[in-house]
């Protein structure tokens, strides 16, 4: 089972084909393990393994409200990104986060549109809220992240006029806090990793 949850990392291997689970898989790959099966009735190991699933399930959950709470706040900004994907980069959204953000939006303009927008002249009656004023994510705030692969030569923006451009070597296995705007093609290329 250890070997098995080795895989769901991303690996450094360039060989190593990567096995990526959903928090719901993982959490049922736990429940069919084949040692807790063998293992007696009253043993400790049942209660203990028990134990770290429901914390490992709390964690996962605590994960995704997370994720979801942030789809809600920036989902214009979200799907305009998927709708016009880079080359090379895969979506940041799982398949039914995309249909949940697909499906808040249907929700909110149609809230919206009953709530407002009928009481309003028929030239206000109009919103587009992929073009509207909704907020961004804030890319100049701090992250703390891991290097998976070292990199050279990252050029570090200056915080005031006063500061000058720097540049900086990122060593693997090193832990920093940085701008996000700094390494976002980094994380997108998975050559660091938010921690």
């Amino acid at each position: 089972m250890t070997e098995e949850l080795d895989h769901t990392g991303q690996d450094s291997d360039a060989d190593s084909e990567e096995v990526v689970l959903t928090p719901a898989e993982l959490i049922e790959k736990l429940e069919q393990e084949e040692n807790l099966r063998r293992a007696k009735k009253g043993d400790l190991k049942v209660s203990i393994h028990r134990m770290e699933m429901e914390r490992i399930r709390y964690v996962l959950s605590s994960y995704l409200r997370c994720r979801l709470m942030k789809i809600e706040k920036f989902f214009p900004h979200i799907l305009e990104k998927e709708k016009t994907p880079r080359e090379g980069e895969l979506s940041s959204l799982s398949p039914e986060e995309l249909i949940f953000a697909k499906q808040y939006m249907a929700n909110t303009e149609t809230y919206l549109k009953n709530v407002a927008l009928k009481h309003m002249p028929p030239n206000l009656q109009v919103v587009d809220l992929l073009r509207s004023a909704v907020p961004k994510p804030d890319l100049d705030s701090y992250v703390f992240l891991r290097v998976k692969e070292r990199q050279e030569n990252i050029l570090v923006e200056p915080e005031t006029d006063e500061q000058r451009d720097y540049v900086i070597d990122l060593e693997e296995g090193s832990q920093h806090l940085i701008r996000y705007k700094t390494i976002a093609p980094l994380v997108a290329s998975g050559a660091v990793q938010l921690i």
